[in-house]
C-alpha cells in the first residue's frame, strides 16, 4: 500500500474513498449498510458487517470483502493502515469456527 498521511483523529476523514483499501464498490457497500461517514464504523464488528451485506444483497459476498471490512474498521479505530490481505488469516480462522451454521447469505429458512 502506498504511504499516505492520515490524520491522527480519524473522525476527520469524511469520505469512505479516502480510507485505505476502499474504492467506489466498498464505499457503496458501507452506504448500503446505512453508514453515512467513516467515523460511524468505529466500534462496529467487521464480521457482522459482512453478514449484513450478504443478507442485504441476498448473495454470499467474496470472503475478501470481510478482510476489507476488518482493515477499514481497525484503521478507523486507530490501527495503522494495512493492506486488506493482512487480515485474511484472521478471517479464515473465524469463518472456520463458524461451521456450526450455514454461510452468510445462504442460511436455511423455515422451522
Amino acid at each position: 500500500m502506498p504511504k499516505r498521511d492520515f490524520p491522527s483523529d480519524r473522525t476527520r476523514i469524511t469520505e469512505f474513498e479516502a480510507l485505505p483499501n476502499v474504492g467506489p464498490a466498498t464505499a457503496g457497500d458501507f452506504r448500503l449498510l446505512g453508514f453515512a461517514a467513516p467515523a460511524a464504523l468505529i466500534g462496529q464488528d467487521p464480521f457482522r458487517l459482512y453478514d449484513r451485506l450478504c443478507e442485504a444483497t441476498g448473495v454470499r459476498q467474496d470472503p475478501c470483502v470481510a478482510d476489507v471490512f476488518i482493515a477499514t474498521v481497525r484503521f478507523m479505530e486507530g490501527a495503522p493502515p494495512r493492506d486488506w490481505w493482512f487480515y485474511t488469516a484472521e478471517r479464515k480462522r473465524l469463518f472456520a469456527a463458524r461451521t456450526d451454521r450455514a454461510p452468510a447469505g445462504r442460511r436455511p429458512t423455515g422451522p
